[in-house]
């Protein structure tokens, strides 16, 4: 139900509140606007959006970029986010980015013994024989992210597992270096990584 709701909401506020959101103090925005889809600091009430709390400020801008320049076209891109990012200038951006990343990542905990395992050797080692890097090698020994690559410690396993197949599919289009890192991964691989990677 609360998911239901929280994607009731996302679309109102897509819809009807684009125009007003240039207007709002950015702190205000994300206590307000921002935490009917994203949580209250950042951490999220839907696997469908992210936790943002915590999150790498440059990964935070690219993505508003993307979404205010229709570059990133996923499906919860363009239903959501094409709206609500389309009047922000980017002193909000920058601003939204700091306030997210100073917020306090929640920690999520592993569910199957196996499953991190698997996703552990995928994280630390890739997987050579599909030509699959190191999820670490660009995200960080604890996922922790850097820069333009994104925190994935902390992060809902199913948005996780949601964007490695966008990305696989060509959805989403808009990191390069991750369609080639995806190409060859199957969907229990994909969800072994994930999980690892949430629960650093």
């Amino acid at each position: 139900m609360k998911q239901l709701l929280a994607v009731a909401v996302g679309a109102l506020l897509a819809a009807g509140t684009g125009a007003a959101l240039a207007q709002q103090n950015p702190t205000t925005l994300a206590k307000g606007v921002c935490s009917a889809c994203h949580g209250p600091e950042g951490h999220s009430v839907s696997p469908v959006f992210p936790n943002l709390a915590g999150q790498q400020p440059a990964y935070i801008i690219l993505q508003l970029e993307a979404f205010r320049g229709h570059v990133r076209g996923d499906p919860n891109a363009q239903a959501y986010m094409w709206g609500m990012a389309s009047q922000l200038g980017d002193d909000t951006i920058k601003a939204l980015a700091d306030y997210y990343a100073a917020q306090k990542p929640v920690p999520v905990k592993a569910l199957d013994p196996a499953l991190m395992a698997d996703g552990e050797r995928i994280y630390t080692q890739g997987i050579p024989t599909q030509s699959v890097p190191a999820c670490a090698s660009c995200h960080g020994a604890k996922a922790e992210g850097a820069g333009a690559f994104p925190r994935l410690e902390g992060q809902h396993v199913d948005y996780l597992v949601a964007q490695l197949l966008g990305f696989q599919s060509g959805v989403r289009s808009n990191a390069p270096i991750m369609l080639a890192v995806v190409r060859t991964l199957s969907p229990e691989q994909m969800k072994a990584a994930a999980t690892y990677a949430a629960s650093r």
